[in-house]
């Protein structure tokens, strides 16, 4: 059974930092690409960073460029999402999934496996 735990949410004011972690277990993580998404209050899921099962793939939606970046460990079976100058618009439930394929993407669709999702709400 795959299972995947983020951690690392929590409160901060705006242009702080938070980094978030996530295991996945039950699965060949490191031939898998990797996803970070975020749900903010009343809307739905969206993309905000990719990394390939090698790591030399990287994709950001453009609201995450320049600010956050993505990284893995396949040593540690972990994957990684730093984020820095931390913006209000930044506050939702931040998921964490497995593609069923190698090459980063942003498309939802080619991720099957999700985490229960950790909080990050940052104040003005």
């Amino acid at each position: 059974q795959v299972q995947l735990e983020e951690s690392g949410g929590g409160m901060v004011q705006a242009e702080g930092s938070l980094k978030l972690s996530c295991e996945p277990s039950g699965r060949t993580f490191s031939s898998h690409a990797m996803g970070w998404f975020r749900q903010g209050p009343g809307k739905g899921r969206t993309f905000v960073a990719a990394i390939s099962w090698s790591g030399d793939n990287i994709v950001y939606a453009e609201s995450a460029k320049g600010r956050f970046t993505i990284s893995r460990d396949n040593a540690k079976n972990t994957v990684y999402l730093q984020m820095n100058r931390l913006k209000p618009e930044d506050t939702g439930v931040y998921y964490c999934a497995t593609s069923k394929k190698g090459r980063a993407t942003g498309d939802i669709f080619e991720y099957d496996y999700w985490g229960q999702g950790t909080q990050v709400t940052v104040s003005s």
